[in-house]
């Protein structure tokens, strides 16, 4: 591993120990160049999933931009970074377990609205508004009365619950 500091490649490891619920490990490093301590994390390399975008182009899943897209969501919000890394994780997971080489873009979209949806409500609504491409305020308002109604009807089944996902 490269030192952040100084660039060398000779470093040792102070402590290990499972992170992200066993998924991943973390390891605190020292740079045998410069004694510059950071951390590392490692996880499985899993075989590429392709997203199938509304258009019917392909693109390759990305972790970070699904994090990019829930954190612009809930910017200036009091959502909690764990809440946001935790919602990643479960949805990573999910899509793991239920898509094999290609999945489609809404399977991904959905599961992060249902995650806003019980994180908060106004980052549910902002992340909606680009997902769902809002483009008059009746839409809005359209998806706030479905808030509302859905928030009044516990019964109501969430995406994750539904067989495979709702996809």
């Amino acid at each position: 591993m490269r030192c952040p500091k100084c660039g060398k490649v000779d470093d040792k490891v102070i402590d290990s120990r499972a992170s992200r619920e066993g998924a991943t490990i973390r390891r605190r490093r020292e740079c045998l160049g410069c004694s510059h301590r950071f951390t590392t994390y490692e996880e499985v390399e899993r075989d590429t999933l392709m997203v199938i975008k509304h258009d019917g182009r392909r693109e390759e899943f990305s972790r970070e931009k699904l994090l990019t897209g829930i954190h612009k969501a809930c910017q200036k919000r009091p959502v909690p970074q764990k809440a946001i890394d935790d919602l990643v994780d479960k949805i990573v997971e999910d899509i793991r377990t239920k898509y094999e080489g290609e999945l489609p873009g809404m399977a991904i979209g959905e599961r992060v609205m249902n995650g806003l949806h019980d994180l908060d409500k106004i980052a549910y609504i902002r992340y909606a508004s680009v997902y769902r491409r809002f483009e008059e305020v009746a839409d809005f308002l359209h998806e706030v009365k479905k808030l509302e109604k859905r928030r009044d009807d516990p019964a109501q089944p969430r995406l994750f619950d539904l067989p495979n996902g709702g996809g």
